[in-house]
């Protein structure tokens, strides 16, 4: 990092910046409710990650995407060891 930028941590987003990952796009045969999901999972923390969650429900994606293995966002994430509380939001937002 540059010396005249700062290092933000722990500011909350504004909502703006968390609906453009609902504008990104798979460069491959991934389904695009899926390749959000984990974009937003790689790119959000997880307050933030839940507020992108609720816009993406209401913008009509599927939580259930799945690749062609059949691997559905959970299935993708469950063996990282911070998913769990992105995995908590998911089945929360399913049920």
């Amino acid at each position: 990092m540059r010396k005249d930028k700062k290092q933000v941590i722990g500011e909350e987003i504004a909502d703006e910046p968390i609906k453009l990952f609902l504008a990104v796009e798979p460069a491959d045969a991934t389904p695009p409710s899926l390749h959000k999901l984990i974009k937003a999972y790689r790119g959000l923390r997880v307050d933030d990650f839940e507020r992108f969650v609720g816009f993406f429900v209401a913008a009509g994606f599927d939580l259930n995407a799945s690749d062609e293995q059949g691997r559905d966002f959970v299935a993708l994430i469950a063996d990282q060891r911070l998913a769990q509380p992105y995995i908590e939001i998911i089945q929360a937002a399913r049920a």
